[in-house]
């Protein structure tokens, strides 16, 4: 007897219908076709043991199962149940007759119990698109898939409840989730704030204008300065994600298994990555390609602490995805994108010591190490960063005070304004939606300069031999504190300061 039943598959971000067909015909015999890997052809026996466990078998016949498209690879062991059902279905053990509605996903253990699955988010979204009348999964998975409108999902705890939902008609409990309520009511603040940094104001106002802009940025300082503790601070002005932004990032997140009972992302994501990390873990990759820490910070911050210790092929593999803000990741047979749209935070010691130009510092680093040690981020990549911070060390008297410094709510509702203004000036623009975001053709209509600020740009450009990317990063930046200031206009005082914020630009730092 033939019996299709249907399960999926995820490429990249997105899922697709995978058919399982499976026969079952006289003779002897178990074959699985339709490019399973290893993971998948070793199901028969947890299958086999699972159904032992729960009063039915595999049947002694010849069972022949085609997973369609046959041409696509197939990998995981998210099919268990999949299959296990259409093997009792096809000789005839359970009822078969509404089988083909629901798209069944789950990895089986030898009782029967099921195990949490990848990519739940982007299935469910699939069957949505595709009609399916329901989604079964495991229920650590439920509260995920149900996120999606308009599709019935069932959180099941053992493969007895799918036979008998099937067999014998005994309803299953359907997992209901109110998006919009579930988003809301997880939009707090970080449990780090702004108020707990003694005296920094200088950076504070630049982690506002990257915030407010979404621009990356660079904190320079010797050890002990604070460039780790303003980074991890930096989430708590951001403005909250929209509805969008949380479906997005946690589709992302579902592909790698984070998301499990957490349901919808509803924070923005802050990964901070080992300077070990490889080349692949960064970006993504692998034999079955998964999402790196550049998809995984996708509309958050990705922190990279002491920035020159990671190996520099590591970080060069970074500047397109930072332009493009997508990743893709191509095989032989295939080619997968994610989305990379992330504010890089990287910190770094001024030189190998951890000081500079300090004469009272234990360690003094000559000019050469000081060339050899900034040399390994490249000038391709600085170029890439949009604002570069001296971090200098906070004085005793500050360091002392008990007084708090201005909060992270106050910080953020500047942030949240000047964000308002730029997604009414890109209303009409698809790509943009904030200043970091504008190209080449957006900076000439956004950023219009006065002859004075012209005049200062140029004889910054020509003194610190800035690159004509530079020259956008320094508009970019000006245009986001002019909306800060409420300025249509883009003037001389914020072109000031934004060159004030390309240290490494600066004579004395790269020779």
């Amino acid at each position: 007897m033939l019996i299709k039943v249907y399960g999926s598959a995820v490429f990249g971000i997105e899922a697709t219908t995978i058919a399982v067909e499976v026969n079952v015909d006289k003779g002897v015999g178990y074959h699985l076709v339709g490019l399973p890997d290893n993971a998948i052809k070793e199901s028969n026996y947890r299958i086999a043991a699972a159904l032992q466990n729960n009063g039915y078998k595999i049947p002694g016949k010849k069972i022949t199962i085609n997973m369609a498209p046959a041409d696509l690879r197939k990998e995981g062991s998210a099919y268990d149940l999949t299959l296990a059902l259409g093997i009792l279905a096809a000789s005839n053990q359970i009822n078969s007759l509404n089988i083909q509605d629901y798209l069944i996903m789950g990895e089986l253990s030898l009782d029967g119990s099921l195990q949490p699955i990848k990519g739940a988010l982007p299935i469910a979204l699939k069957a949505q698109e595709e009609g399916f009348k329901g989604f079964i999964l495991p229920k650590e998975n439920a509260s995920e898939a149900a996120i999606v409108n308009n599709l019935m999902v069932f959180g099941v705890d053992n493969i007895k409840e799918v036979i008998d939902f099937f067999d014998q008609g005994t309803p299953l409990q359907e997992t209901h989730v109110d998006t919009k309520q579930e988003f809301y009511d997880h939009l707090d603040l970080p449990d780090f704030d702004f108020a707990d940094v003694k005296g920094q104001e200088s950076i504070k106002r630049c982690m506002e204008i990257a915030a407010a802009g979404g621009h990356n940025i660079i904190l320079i300082g010797p050890p002990g300065a604070g460039k780790t503790m303003l980074a991890k601070r930096l989430p708590s002005i951001l403005p909250p994600m929209t509805l969008q932004e949380a479906l997005e990032t946690t589709k992302i997140h579902s592909v790698v298994g984070k998301v499990k009972n957490k349901g919808l992302m509803s924070q923005r994501p802050f990964r901070s990555p080992h300077h070990t990390i490889s080349s692949a873990a960064l970006v993504g990759g692998g034999s079955y390609p998964q999402p790196g820490e550049i998809s995984l910070s996708h509309n958050g911050v990705l922190f990279l602490d002491e920035l020159p210790e990671f190996e520099r092929r590591v970080l060069e593999v970074m500047r397109q995805p930072m332009e493009d803000r997508e990743v893709t990741i191509a095989r032989a047979q295939y080619a997968v994108t994610y989305p990379s749209s992330f504010m890089l935070v990287a910190s770094m010691n001024p030189s190998p010591g951890g000081y500079f130009n300090d004469p009272d510092a234990p360690v003094i680093s000559s000019p050469a190490e000081m060339q050899r040690y900034l040399g390994k981020i490249s000038g391709p990549l600085l170029d890439r960063i949009d604002i570069h911070i001296e971090v200098t060390p906070v004085p005793f008297d500050k360091l002392s005070d008990d007084r708090r410094g201005e909060s992270s709510v106050a910080i953020r509702k500047r942030v949240e304004m000047a964000r308002e203004i730029q997604t009414a000036r890109f209303e009409d623009i698809k790509e943009v939606h904030y200043n970091a975001q504008m190209g080449t053709k957006h900076i000439r209509q956004f950023c219009k300069l006065d002859a004075t600020s012209k005049n200062l740009l140029k004889n910054a450009m020509q003194r610190l031999n800035l690159s004509a990317r530079a020259y956008d990063r320094i508009l970019k930046v000006s245009r986001t504190i002019a909306d800060l200031s409420q300025s249509d206009q883009v003037n001389e005082e914020h072109i000031s300061e934004a060159i004030q914020y390309r240290s490494l630009d600066r004579d004395g730092w790269l020779g």
